[in-house]
């Protein structure tokens, strides 16, 4: 009866979190621009009462008492002892905090919009500097042993740190620059997709059919247009993907879609009878971005998935790709060139992307670096780990929609994702038989199964680093990723 009562309260929990989700994606997806100031009351309120709700002293006595319960099954207990502690650390809030949170995370997302709008960082800095305040004193009262940060990235990843990211990142940094600089003594191989349009809807539509073959229920989801592709989810059945099209750059929509349908398809994986609790929720970021780089590059910038899905795009596009092959269009979707923007970068540079954010964030939270010097750091960064000047604020500074959020400690996750990503499908390679011929007759089937098996359906209950351990036998190795990247690379530069 009392694990019933903990299920009911987080429940409940859960549909005030989830109302205010909806309100979210109303906000970025389709609500009027005069709407603005109502929502962003309507946010601060609801988000104080999950919170009041989350730390309600009743229920803190009931977690107490079942974290005790022997009788309670080994899934049972686990939901228990993490819930126990987030209460702990929802704890550590005040109602004020939280309603002010909210009410500047809306300011700064329509300031973000605007700024976007006039290609004019100082537009957003303003609020930006109250979300980095609230940021640090967040930190601050979460605790942390040795950067401030740390509290941040664990919000997203569970046990990350600095330290930990630091390391990792510079044997990745080397590491990839040794790759960079062979390609870039490489013969030039050219994009032949560039210098073409391709109209917007007939983007869309395509889409549509990759996320149908990926697995995607669109009886529990949706696809729309937003101004930075996202996934939201309300419950395991009602699952929503937003994309955005760029007429001149026909692998804007495609890697977007693919990307947020690898985030879908691991939410609606989770078990509906887990509602609202830590086992129907994802694990961390890291293995959350897993899913969607899974999908996104393992697959979906592989040989074998343009082999049998090249066909929809000669059908959409006949004139663009006359007297193209899916080998062409599988060497242009692949190839290796420095660029200004994060979510259209190749599989080699994009990490340099991340580090270049995560450098800024640490920064911005240690208090090294204030807001107003934010848009000369990010160019500086540019140039030294890319070499290319940025030219202008909505491809640099302002070109996503991270900080607007208040997302502060997400940005490495990205990367922790992808070297996920590639350990679990090197596994699933040797799992499935012949996965990679099934990719190629269009059986993704198999590959969603496996990983609804081995990774969504527990949800939370293992952290990250012991799911990945569970899954592949082996803790996160970057180089599942190394040789990955490695071997695709010597095949398109024919090293």
């Amino acid at each position: 009866m009392s694990f019933e009562k903990y299920v009911n309260h987080l429940q409940k929990v859960a549909d005030v979190q989830y109302a205010s989700a909806l309100l979210n994606w109303d906000q970025e997806v389709m609500m009027p621009v005069k709407g603005t100031q109502g929502r962003s009351r309507q946010l601060a309120t609801l988000s104080v009462i999950a919170h009041e709700w989350t730390i309600d002293p009743d229920f803190g006595k009931l977690l107490e008492g079942l974290v005790q319960d022997s009788s309670l099954s080994w899934e049972q207990k686990r939901n228990v002892e993490l819930t126990l502690r987030d209460f702990e650390k929802q704890n550590k809030y005040s109602s004020d905090f939280v309603q002010k949170m909210s009410e500047t995370q809306s300011k700064a997302f329509n300031a973000w919009i605007a700024a976007r709008k006039k290609n004019d960082f100082a537009v957003f800095a303003p609020v930006l500097e109250e979300l980095v305040a609230l940021k640090r004193e967040e930190a601050k009262f979460l605790g942390y042993k040795e950067h401030p940060y740390d509290a941040l990235m664990d919000e997203y990843e569970p046990g990350a740190t600095v330290a930990m990211v630091d390391e990792l990142f510079e044997g990745v940094r080397v590491s990839l620059q040794q790759l960079l600089d062979r390609v870039n003594a490489s013969p030039v191989i050219t994009n032949k997709t560039v210098g073409k349009k391709y109209d917007a809807q007939k983007q869309f539509d395509v889409t549509i059919e990759f996320l149908k073959k990926m697995g995607y229920d669109f009886d529990a989801g949706r696809q729309d247009i937003s101004e930075h592709p996202f996934t939201i989810n309300f419950n395991s059945r009602d699952v929503r993907v937003t994309t955005r099209a760029n007429e001149d750059d026909i692998f804007e929509m495609l890697s977007s879609s693919i990307h947020e349908g690898g985030h879908a398809l691991y939410e609606q994986g989770l078990l509906y009878e887990n509602y609202g609790l830590p086992s129907g929720t994802y694990a961390s970021l890291g293995i959350h971005e897993s899913q969607s780089r899974l999908w996104e590059n393992n697959v979906g910038r592989s040989k074998a998935f343009w082999e049998d899905n090249f066909q929809l795009l000669t059908h959409a596009f006949p004139q663009q790709f006359k007297g193209f092959s899916a080998r062409d269009f599988y060497v242009s979707n692949n190839l290796i060139q420095p660029s200004l923007i994060r979510v259209q970068a190749d599989e080699l540079t994009y990490h340099f992307h991340i580090m270049i954010r995560y450098e800024l964030e640490k920064q911005l939270i240690d208090g090294s670096l204030e807001v107003k010097e934010l848009k000369a750091a990010w160019n500086d960064l540019y140039r030294k780990y890319l070499g290319i000047d940025v030219p202008s604020d909505n491809q640099g500074v302002l070109q996503d929609i991270h900080w607007s959020h208040g997302s502060f400690g997400y940005f490495a996750t990205y990367s922790l994702g992808s070297f996920y990503a590639a350990q679990f499908f090197h596994q699933a390679k040797q799992e499935i038989e012949d996965l990679e011929g099934n990719i190629a007759k269009g059986n993704l089937h198999v590959l969603k199964d496996w990983l609804n098996d081995r990774i969504h359906k527990y949800g939370r209950l293992y952290k990250a680093e012991d799911l990945c351990e569970k899954v592949t036998g082996e803790k996160l190795d970057f180089k599942y990723f190394r040789n990955y990247i490695e071997e695709k690379l010597s095949d398109i530069y024919s090293w």
